[in-house]
Formats: C-alpha cells, structure tokens, sequence
C-alpha cells in the first residue's frame, strides 16, 4: 500500500478510535466520582455480546438506527443537516401502517406499495425543508427542527378514532396491518428472528456507496458539499442539488421505522420507537459518513441500548449507556478536528519537502549547465 494510502486509512480511523477511547476513560470517571467500579459496568456490557437473543436484538436495532444514519449522512455529505429525520421516519411509518391497514394487495404488490409509501412521505416532509431552503434561504436545520414538531401533531391527528386512529385499551394504534404486507425474519431458533429488512439496510448501504463514489450524480453531490461555488462553475444547479439531496435524505429516512413495522409491530402505535432520527446523527458522525463505518457505529450504538438493561441486575443504572453515547458525540467533533489540524499538517510538511527537494534538484541541474556550457 502506498505511503499516501496509509496515512488516508491511518486519519479514517484515527478519529473514530480516538472518540471511543475518550468517551470509555471519562464515562469511567464518572463512574468513579459516582463511588462505582469504573470497570465492572463495561464488563457486564461485553459480556452480552456472547448471548444469541442479545446478538439478534442488537441487529434488528442496528437495522434502523443503520438507515437513519444513512439518511443524515447524505445531508453531511451536501453540507446539509437534516436534523428532521426524526420527523420524517415516524410520519412515514405511520402512513405506511395506514395504508398496510386498508390496503389487502397480495404481497407482491403490498409490500411495494408500504416501501414507496415511506419512501414518498419521508421524502415529501423533507423536500418541504429543500424548498424553503431554495426559495427563500430558510435553514434547513430550522425548517426540520419546525418540521418535527408539525409532523408530531399530523401524527396526533391522524391517530383520532374518526380518522384513522383505532383505540385499543390506553394506546392509540393505526389497526393492525393485513398479513400480506408482513416481511418474514430470518429465524434464529430461541435467539428470536432478525428482520427482514435487515437486508434492506445492507442493500441500501452499498447502493449508497455506488451512487456517491461511482456516478457522475454523487461526484456533483460531493463537489457541492465541497464548494458550492466550484460546481456552479463547472455546470452544477447548486439548488436543484440541494432539493434533490434533502429528497433522498428523507425518503432514506422513510425507510427507518419499516424493518419493525413489517417485521414486527405490524401497527403504529403509541410503543413506536422514538428517537432514532437523532440517534442517526451521532451514528453518522461517529461513522464519517461512510456506509462501512456507519454500519460499526450503528452495531456499537445498538449494543450499548440492548446491553445496558443487565447493569439494572448488577447495581448500576443502564443511563451509563445514554452517557457513553452522549460522550462518544462530543468526543467525536473533538477528535475529528484534531486529527483533521495534524493530517494537514502533515500534508503541509510534506509539500514544504518536496518543494525544497525540488529547489535543490533545480539549482543542481543548473550548476551542470553551466559547468558542461564552459567546457
């Protein structure tokens, strides 16, 4: 491998590493000025990997939390935050459930239909933000802050009995959706089914990395995250990239809550996972945007949810978990500019040393010249 290839693979990594490193040592400290073994929670954590119903519960969360990340890191990738994630998975979850409660298509077409639904709606709330943005210079951050808020009061009317809510005990739910929109898991035995969606996520992993490093779209998606100036010079609409950007990010972020809706709960409910469209910009962050790191950090964030409940049985509390995720956060914008500041650095020695290699070999090649020209 190149010297340049190493030093790339050596500041992919160095930051994430540095991150996770940071976050375990000051959650230790806490656990410490908390009069607690700072050792023992992390043990009772790693422990529960080897258990099989904790490895299944831990990809089935990883699913979602893996395209909620992939969703964000499509706003990352243009410059763009699309904080309204959040908003745009539970909306769309809950009209696909809708449509899954009424519609009865054999499964062939209903499975389709609920995907293009989420997708759709997810891409609707989104692309509302885009066009603010385009038209009127509203910040995207600010558009889908508001958004969320609106999309939890669509979702609080469409929930009322004479729409299309159907109440059960205490709960609101959207009725049970018909079998031929279920997607069978893969079974596990006693370990529990992985979903089926699963399959999903790795899909649209490896469709996300084909698109931005193999087609001339993602390049122009890149150079203008980049510099929005440079791509208009060479041709680019800065603003149909960004509508087209905030579209795919929220019709990634459709897809979100699918994996347990089709796989699972077959309902939307008051139970719904919440949360995850936040959770997908750590997971983003701590991954680098890309869809191999995403995948880590999303396996890491699922463990430390599903792991945490056993520090209940051992005197400590599971929050030890939300703390780690929450240091992991801050320790990654930390970490990721330091090593950002050393790889330039770095670079900036090195073309010092060629250049001055260059003005040496330049002044030797002259003396020869010289030397042949008197001769």
């Amino acid at each position: 491998m190149k010297k340049f290839d190493k030093e790339r693979v050596l500041l992919a990594v160095a930051g994430p590493v540095i991150a996770l490193a940071v976050a375990f040592v000051l959650s230790a400290i806490v656990l410490v000025a908390s009069g607690k073994n700072p050792v023992e929670p992390f043990t009772v954590m790693f422990e529960q990997i080897g258990f099989s119903d904790i490895q299944v519960l831990v990809i089935n969360q990883a699913s979602m939390y893996y395209i909620a990340a992939l969703a964000v890191a499509i706003g990352f990738r243009m410059n763009l935050f699309n904080i309204g994630v959040d908003g745009q998975y539970q909306l769309a979850a809950m009209m696909a459930a809708v449509v899954g409660a009424h519609a009865n298509l054999p499964a062939v077409l209903q499975i389709p239909l609920l995907l293009v639904t989420a997708v759709l709606t997810g891409a609707f709330w989104s692309g509302i933000a885009g066009v603010l943005k385009v038209t009127r210079g509203v910040s995207e951050v600010v558009a889908t802050i508001m958004l969320n808020a609106i999309a939890t009061s669509v979702i609080a009317y469409l929930w009322l009995p004479d729409v299309f809510g159907v109440k059960v005990g205490n709960n609101n739910t959207t009725g049970e959706m018909h079998e031929s929109g279920w997607i069978p898991g893969i079974s596990m035995g006693a370990a529990g089914e992985i979903y089926g969606l699963v399959l999903l996520a790795v899909l649209l992993g490896i469709g996300y990395w084909v698109v931005l490093n193999r087609t001339r779209f993602g390049f122009d998606l890149r150079a203008s995250g980049a510099s929005t100036t440079a791509a208009a010079a060479s041709g680019v609409d800065p603003k149909r990239m960004v509508l087209t950007a905030m579209l795919l990010s929220g019709g990634l972020a459709g897809l979100a809550g699918l994996p347990i809706l089709l796989g699972d709960t077959h309902t939307y409910s008051l139970n719904f996972p919440t949360g995850i469209g936040f959770l997908g910009i750590g997971i983003a962050l701590l991954g680098r945007n890309s869809p191999v790191g995403i995948a880590f950090a999303s396996l890491l964030w699922a463990w430390l949810d599903k792991a945490s409940p056993e520090l209940d049985f051992h005197g400590y509390d599971k929050e030890i978990a939300v703390i780690m995720q929450g240091l992991i956060v801050l320790s990654v914008v930390v970490s990721y500019e330091a090593v950002r500041e050393w790889g330039l650095r770095r670079q900036q020695r090195r073309v010092g040393a060629e250049l001055a290699a260059g003005h040496v070999l330049g002044a030797a090649h002259t003396n020869t010249v010289k030397e042949v020209a008197g001769r």
